[in-house]
Parts: C-alpha cells; structure tokens; sequence
C-alpha cells in the first residue's frame, strides 16, 4: 500500500514541477505587465490544476463548510497552516486574496515568479517590527482596492498536534482597517502532512467561521477568539490515526 501510495505522490510531483515551470515562465513573459485582475487569474489556473491533479493522482478531496460565512466585503481570512495545500486551495476559493508570505518565496525560481504576480505581502519574518509594518502598510492598500488579505497566524506550518502561538499581525490588520477577520480551520495536515513525501487519499475538511468584528474588539480579543474557534474545530476533525 505505501509503495502505491509514493507512486501515485511521485506521479504528483512529476505534474507540480513541470506546471511550476510553464506558469513561472509564461506568466513573467505574458502577463507581468497586465492589471492584477488579469495576472492574478492566470495564475489561480494553476493553482486549480494543482488540487485537480492531487485529486486525479492521490485521491485528495476537499469539502467546503461555512461558506455562507465569507463576507461580502474585504476581509482578513486567519487561517490554520498545516500543509501547502491550503496555500494552493485558499488563493483560489477565496479570490480575489493577497497572501501573506515570507519574501524568500520570491527569490525561488519560477515559484517564485509566478507568486510575484499575485501581489503577496511578503515580509521579513527576520525582523518582527519591521514585518507587522509591511503587513499593516500594504494590507490597508489591497484591502482599499477589494483585495481581501490571506494570514497564516502561526507563522509557519505546524504538524497536527498540541496548539501553538497565534501571532497578532493579521488581527492588528483588521482592526488598523476595520475589516472583519474571518477564521478557518482544516485537517489538510492528516493527508499532506508537513515535510512529507506521501500525499493520503480522502477529503479534507475546510470550515470557515463567522466573521469577528474589528470595531468591537481589540487585536488580542479577536486572536483569542479565533485560535479557540479554529482549535476547537480541528480537534473535532482530527483523527486518531493516520487515514490509509
């Protein structure tokens, strides 16, 4: 079972390199110089093809609850980071979306390409004050411009497990702006686990929370309020063993 399971993940990978390097390339030649809206959707084709093609080689399914939730006007999505699925399924579901991402990713080639054309906010997570201003300065800006703003509160991603921090800076946002922070919670770190070759068949769960008012919290009511919610789901998703 492990060996068809590490085929069908290297057949996954065959595809994720080779579309990396046709969406890096024809992205900086043809689209670099055309408005966000335009650029943007090119490269959230790429990003569909992605969780098309785990679907069609490991079986990954995704179920969607809580969409109803999303508001109607830009806001700040705080979301669960276990895996690099969610960055791939998130861009997509939730665009238009800016992601909030360390500036590293921009040096990669072709990756690195096309990221930049989706207009993240990457910040330098060397040097905490100075990357709460970047995620405050060009925050306010896209969310100005209908851009709603994707944060990862923990900073990197976690393996299923024991709670970790939530860092502030996607909470301050909400509230220098005035945009509802919106918690997600997901299990996509039972079936790509983090650092890990095997992609597992099944269907993760993706459950997004009512909006928390900015207007009537501070940033650590509304951190405080969304670690717990986004806890408490993904303790009810998390499964005791690993799904086969």
């Amino acid at each position: 079972m492990m060996i068809l399971l590490a085929l069908r993940a290297l057949l996954f990978y065959i595809g994720y390199l080779l579309t990396i390097v046709w969406f890096g390339i024809t992205g900086v030649l043809f689209f670099s110089f055309l408005p966000y809206a335009i650029r943007s959707r090119y490269v959230l084709l790429w990003n569909r093809l992605i969780i098309f093609w785990l679907r069609c080689t490991c079986g990954l399914k995704v179920m969607v609850d809580g969409a109803e939730n999303l508001p109607s006007t830009p806001y700040v999505a705080l979301s669960k980071h276990q895996s690099s699925w969610e960055t791939f399924f998130l861009q997509s579901f939730l665009a238009p979306i800016s992601t909030v991402l360390k500036q590293e990713l921009l040096r990669l080639p072709f990756f690195g390409w096309g990221l930049r054309l989706t207009d993240p906010i990457a910040i330098d997570r060397g040097s905490p004050k100075k990357a709460l201003k970047q995620l405050r300065e060009q925050g306010k800006r896209l969310l100005a411009k209908n851009i709603s703003v994707l944060v990862f509160p923990e900073g990197t991603r976690r393996q299923t497990g024991p709670e970790t921090k939530y860092a502030r800076g996607g909470a301050s946002l909400a509230v220098a702006s005035g945009a509802p922070a919106v918690p997600i919670a997901h299990n996509s770190g039972e079936y790509w686990p983090s650092g890990g070759f095997i992609k597992y068949p099944g269907t993760i769960t993706i459950k997004i929370g009512k909006p928390i008012s900015s207007t009537e919290n501070d940033s650590r009511q509304i951190t405080e309020q969304a670690k717990a919610w986004i806890e408490s789901e993904v303790k009810k998703m998390t499964r005791r063993t690993q799904p086969v």
